[in-house]
């Protein structure tokens, strides 16, 4: 059964960002991700993390200035020594929180770049990355995102990225499938699990439209999270959607997973 975890950029954002540890962990849930822990000192997240029994799951690598709109710079030519500078951060990060993930953003493609440089960079990045997060027992995952969403990002189909993830050629990158991103993108949510399943190494959920919790919109949920099962993932799904009334009030879904005993996951 899945084991799931509550993304904290997203849910319990009734409360202040520190104290929504406390709020995942008092409905039920055993670990967190979240979108990004650089604002806050790796101690005061690792307390947390500690005091409250919960496992860091996930955070992304540095996006670039998020603020501004920049959603990842993997794909940036002109910027390189800045992504690797950020994978060394991120792993200082991830290695005080106990994290054994870090996602890779690709990026929104530069206006005018070339594309063959714009892939060639990016597999590149995606060599050094895994590189040095193997060096610290982490691994590497990389997002498709949907282009409805954030127009122009690079990496926005699963087999794209697997494409790419095989382009690097490192036995230390995996897909991360978000099930929002893919059925705006491909659907066929089942079957493409499946085929990509030894290299997925994480999974989000939201439903479509809406970006909201599951049972809000047209995807099967009860057959997908079993589905999932059944063919053998074992990692994290991570709740990475907007509560349409509130955390609590749209947590009936999945009282199922929550607080229950589950082995296996990674």
């Amino acid at each position: 059964m899945p084991m799931l975890a509550a993304n904290l950029t997203m849910l319990f954002n009734e409360v202040p960002f520190i104290e929504r540890f406390a709020a995942a962990a008092q409905a039920g849930f055993r670990g967190v991700e979240y979108l990004f822990p650089y604002d806050y000192p790796k101690q005061q997240l690792a307390e947390q993390l500690a005091h409250h029994g919960l496992v860091q799951v996930l955070h992304n690598l540095p996006p670039g200035d998020w603020a501004a709109g920049e959603r990842g710079i993997a794909c940036h030519p002109d910027r390189v020594g800045e992504f690797q500078d950020g994978v060394g951060r991120a792993i200082d990060y991830a290695s005080a929180l106990g994290c054994t993930r870090l996602n890779c953003l690709a990026g929104i493609v530069p206006a005018g770049a070339d594309a063959d440089r714009v892939r060639e960079t990016f597999v590149e990045n995606l060599r050094f990355a895994a590189a040095a997060l193997a060096g610290a027992g982490i691994r590497l995952m990389v997002e498709a995102i949907n282009t409805f969403d954030i127009p122009g990002f690079y990496a926005s189909r699963s087999g794209q990225t697997l494409d790419l993830i095989a382009a690097a050629g490192h036995d230390n990158v995996f897909l991360q499938y978000d099930i929002y991103h893919m059925q705006r993108m491909e659907g066929e949510l089942a079957a493409t699990i499946e085929r990509a399943l030894p290299r997925i190494g994480h999974v989000q959920l939201a439903d479509n439209p809406g970006r909201n919790e599951p049972g809000t919109g047209e995807i099967n949920f009860p057959f997908l999270l079993d589905w999932l099962d059944r063919i053998g993932y074992r990692g994290w799904i991570g709740c990475e959607y907007k509560p349409r009334a509130g955390t609590q009030a749209g947590l009936g879904w999945a009282r199922p997973w929550l607080g229950a005993e589950h082995a296996g996951a990674q």
